[in-house]
């Protein structure tokens, strides 16, 4: 990350860390399980190149993600959310509902909430989305095979 606020302050730190451009919105896709590069920038209009690698390597720098090489030749790699990055759940979470209460117009938020609905759903393997909740609450881990419960 480029610029820090320097401060002893919760908010200030949490930003240091996630509060570049882009940031947010590349873990709201691997919370969405979107795992490669091209994934990644397809989800993304407009973000260079650039930019999200220095993203990923910065949030893998804090312990957020882990980068998992799958193909040397060429190089190709996955990125998934540690479970630091995953108790970020509630955050998101507040973000998505605030921003659909006073940012997103009225007319739109049907069509977002499809959208996430169907997110939810590929996630989900195809499962009713539970609610809401779901699309941060329900974040499968390679390493865990079955559903985090609801909080």
């Amino acid at each position: 990350m480029s610029r820090t606020y320097d401060q002893q302050c919760p908010i200030a730190c949490t930003l240091d860390l996630i509060g570049d451009r882009w940031t947010l919105l590349i873990l709201r896709d691997l919370f969405f399980e979107r795992t490669t590069f091209t994934e990644l920038i397809a989800h993304s209009p407009g973000m260079p190149t650039k930019i999200l690698s220095d993203r990923l390597k910065a949030l893998e720098a804090t312990g957020l993600i882990v980068r998992t090489i799958y193909s040397t030749h060429p190089l190709r790699a996955d990125y998934h959310l540690t479970d630091q990055g995953r108790s970020l759940a509630p955050v998101m979470e507040a973000i998505v509902n605030w921003g659909m209460e006073y940012a997103v117009r009225p007319d739109a938020r049907l069509g977002i909430r499809k959208r996430i609905r169907e997110d939810v759903r590929r996630v989900a393997g195809g499962a009713k989305a539970m609610g809401w909740r779901s699309a941060w609450v329900y974040q499968r881990d390679p390493a865990r095979t079955k559903r985090r419960p609801r909080q």
